[in-house]
């Protein structure tokens, strides 16, 4: 049996798509369940329009909304989407295909995107970056929650998704069942079709949110710092580089000759781009005008966001891990 959880909220305008993808999948779900976290549009008529399952709650985030899901899932494997993603008709095949092995325990899909904007064309193209990355390894660590599936007994066992997370709780949630031993594999091939950020300030605040929350993962997994199935090593680099420019020039003011060791930071950094560049010249030569802006962008938002996560870890108290039982 299988059943599909969506956490939404305030998605009036994206889940229509959603539902109508999810109801034209060549392998049929058992339910598909919609947890309504809080909307106050249209969200709800539209779940009961389409004849779908309809769960609600107040506005506690998408992690608690997954876990109300799955607390009245009667699937054997529970498929997770969101609300502004368009599953290909093959999706629930694709996404049930590895768990024929018994061994598999949790499969991650993949993002594709029709938008012709600069930047979610780029940042398509980070994704296809990762994905590469995730193509070689057997088992992986990260499963994100846009295309996922899990076995229903291995969520409840594992307390599911950590509602302290408001965003990176599907990484928690993958760094914690990798590390209790649990199988999971990439399917390229279960696709998704997502809005990515479309202007350059909108994916600059994402990547902020996402090095601020993969700090906390980090905390949670120290193990994970060195090395994952998912982050590009070259990208922690950049990051560094990012902190070295900024240390170098602004201790110049105090010591000139600094100013050379900034701008070996920024040759650097511009050299570290050029695969990224090379991967953007290969789907469209214009992409190269802004390949290596974006990659200063992402690397630049993400130093932000991991600072600012490190500064909460020092100064606050961390939030307390999930103690509840999915049931």
């Amino acid at each position: 049996m299988i059943s599909i959880i969506v956490p939404a909220y305030n998605a009036s305008k994206t889940l229509p798509a959603c539902l109508a993808a999810l109801s034209k999948q060549t392998r049929k779900a058992d339910e598909i369940i919609v947890v309504d976290d809080g909307s106050i549009d249209q969200t709800s008529q539209i779940v009961r329009e389409f004849g779908a399952q309809l769960l609600g709650q107040p506005h506690l985030g998408a992690a608690a909304a997954r876990n109300l899901g799955i607390t009245h899932a009667g699937g054997d494997i529970i498929l997770f989407t969101d609300a502004d993603c368009e599953p290909v008709p093959t999706w629930v095949a694709e996404m049930m295909r590895p768990f024929d092995d018994p061994q598999i325990m949790g499969v991650k899909g993949s993002y594709r995107s029709h938008q012709m904007e600069k930047v979610a064309r780029l940042a398509q193209i980070e994704f296809e970056e990762r994905y590469d990355l995730l193509g070689l390894h057997k088992s992986i660590d990260f499963v994100d929650t846009h295309a996922a599936g899990f076995r229903a007994n291995v969520l409840r066992s594992s307390r599911a998704f950590d509602p302290a997370f408001t965003q990176n709780e599907d990484v928690d949630l993958s760094y914690r069942l990798a590390n209790a031993g649990c199988q999971m594999v990439f399917n390229r091939q279960a696709i998704v079709y997502h809005m990515h950020p479309s202007t350059w300030s909108a994916y600059f605040r994402l990547k902020i949110k996402r090095g601020f929350w993969r700090i906390l993962a980090y905390q949670r997994h120290p193990d994970k710092v060195a090395s994952d199935s998912y982050t590009p090593q070259l990208l922690k680099a950049q990051i560094g580089l990012i902190y070295l420019f900024l240390g170098f020039t602004g201790l110049a003011w105090a010591f000139h000759p600094l100013l050379w060791g900034g701008l070996a930071s920024l040759i650097v950094f511009c050299l570290s781009a050029v695969p990224f560049i090379r991967r953007a010249a290969r789907q469209d030569r214009i992409l190269m005008i802004g390949a290596l802006y974006f990659v200063f962008v992402r690397a630049s938002a993400f130093a932000i966001g991991v600072a600012g996560g490190i500064f909460r870890l020092i100064f606050s108290r961390p939030a307390a891990p999930n103690t509840s039982q999915a049931e």
